[in-house]
């Protein structure tokens, strides 16, 4: 993916002067810019990167699961390239993020999340969870399969196929090399529980970290409590330069993940784990205050988010040599489907003070999400 450093000017709207229909054209756009490259010396993770152009070639497939065999059982976390879209593309997807979280607020409140019922899909506004003395500063867009703001709804086509492109050139390839590695016997049973017109949660997210000064970096403890698990398949990052992206290793300190140019950032998350019995890790990971030199920068994210279809019943793979050898036992107490595990999660994720309820009701850092499975706070 190509990457422009140079600096803009931190305050910068993405509408330009315009009239009618055509306002939301990317010619009226201000294009988005990337902040430059930390220069400071970070502990950067060690992750393995693959090359998605080798997976149709003689033997690619093969070699690839041999590839991921580490990074799925032990990190969790992983790079992808050449994935198959255009550079324009990803370019375009970050000028819509950045023009969409630039709308007045009451324009982007008319999709504001439906806390209550835990509905992810539509705008979070930033400031609703406590972290340390402090409030969140995210904000976030999960775009979803039904209403838009003008702004999206102008250019709904490329949202589309953006989404699609990235289901097909990376999320089932990846879900087929999984396959390999379990040495499953149907090397499509993932690709099976996640077509793309099937029902399921499935989205892509503009997302923005918002500057803060020192002394509220401090009374929000730097980020340190941010430690989490994803809640679906595998969920796609690309690249962006502003570090905070921090991985929990299996020897307990947190390593920074880093931007590398042309790549999409990978993490396993817990359902691909939960079909594994834990043997697949769903990777823990927080977003922290970045190095001084870029605290003045948005930290603006593009992702997209795989999960199963929502009927999928979240049991342990039964025909996998590999879950055989390992003993891997079930993780809930009963069937649960994947949509019965999103609503729960999110449950806790969206209101952050049933939350604090129920982790203070157990009162040993843990909270049980659903059907006896715990989550739980990290280490920070």
């Amino acid at each position: 993916m190509s990457t422009i450093t140079t600096e803009a000017p931190k305050v910068q709207h993405s509408l330009k002067p315009s009239a009618g229909v055509q306002q939301y054209d990317y010619s009226n756009l201000i294009p988005y810019q990337h902040p430059p490259e930390t220069n400071e010396s970070l502990p950067w993770s060690e992750l393995v990167t693959l090359d998605l152009e080798d997976f149709d070639r003689p033997g690619g497939k093969e070699r690839l699961a041999k590839q991921l065999e580490h990074a799925v059982h032990h990190v969790g976390f992983f790079y992808v390239k050449n994935y198959g879209i255009a550079d324009e593309q990803v370019q375009q997807q970050f000028t819509l993020a950045k023009a969409f979280f630039e709308l007045p607020v009451e324009e982007k409140e008319k999709h504001e999340v439906d806390y209550a019922n835990a509905d992810y899909n539509g705008w979070r506004r930033p400031g609703r969870r406590p972290i340390g003395n402090a409030f969140d500063n995210i904000e976030i867009f999960n775009i979803p399969k039904y209403t838009y703001p003008e702004l999206l709804q102008a250019h709904l086509p490329e949202i589309k196929t953006f989404q699609r492109a990235l289901h097909t050139n990376v999320v089932l390839p990846l879900l087929r090399l999984f396959a390999i590695v379990l040495q499953l016997p149907d090397e499509d049973y993932l690709v099976n529980q996640h077509t793309f017109d099937k029902k399921s949660e499935d989205h892509s997210r503009y997302m923005i970290y918002h500057p803060r000064t020192e002394d509220e970096w401090k009374a929000a403890d730097y980020g340190k409590k941010g430690g989490h698990t994803d809640l679906g398949t595998v969920t796609l990052l690309f690249r962006q330069p502003v570090a905070g992206l921090q991985i929990l290793g299996e020897d307990g300190n947190w390593t920074w993940v880093s931007a590398q140019p042309g790549t999409i950032t990978v993490n396993l998350a817990d359902t691909i784990s939960q079909l594994t019995g834990g043997w697949m890790k769903s990777s823990v990971h927080r977003v922290v205050a970045p190095p001084a030199d870029q605290r003045e920068y948005n930290r603006t994210g593009l992702l997209y988010f795989a999960r199963r279809h929502n009927d999928t019943v979240l049991l342990p793979i039964t025909d996998s040599p590999v879950l055989q050898k390992a003993g891997v036992k079930p993780r809930f107490e009963g069937n649960v489907t994947m949509e019965q595990w999103v609503k729960a999660k999110q449950t806790l994720q969206l209101n952050p003070k049933i939350a604090e309820e129920r982790y203070a009701k157990n009162g040993d850092g843990t909270v049980e999400v659903l059907a006896g499975f715990r989550d739980q706070k990290y280490k920070e």
